[in-house]
């Protein structure tokens, strides 16, 4: 159950980091909403890791959640802000998500 609080927990980030990019392109109301919805990204993401390492080693928690984060924010860019999909940034985002998918194989957890 914990992995499953751990990969909430890295999609709230990939929330946060959205938000933090539509944030630098708004002003006025939209800012407002973009801001709320960070901070409550950011919150809920903070409580889920704390929760998911009550179980799970942290260092394998703080790991998976960042590399979940850290792919969701290259995919949204890709996608949502016209970011380059270069062969390369594409390559090392499958070795990222592998390294994710061997901590958790090989956690004892």
């Amino acid at each position: 159950m914990n992995w499953i609080i751990l990969i909430i927990a890295g999609l709230f980030e990939t929330g946060f980091t959205s938000c933090l990019g539509k944030m630098k392109t708004t002003t006025g109301t939209p800012l407002v909403f973009w801001t709320i919805g960070f901070l409550v990204s950011l919150t809920a993401s903070m409580l889920l890791l704390m929760k998911a390492t009550q179980t799970l080693p942290i260092g394998t928690a703080y790991a998976v959640w960042t590399g979940i984060g850290a792919v969701g924010a290259v995919v949204v860019g890709i996608l949502v802000f016209k970011e380059p999909a270069t062969f390369w940034r594409i390559f090392f985002v499958f070795t990222l998500i592998a390294s994710i998918i061997g901590l958790k194989f090989v956690s004892s957890h």
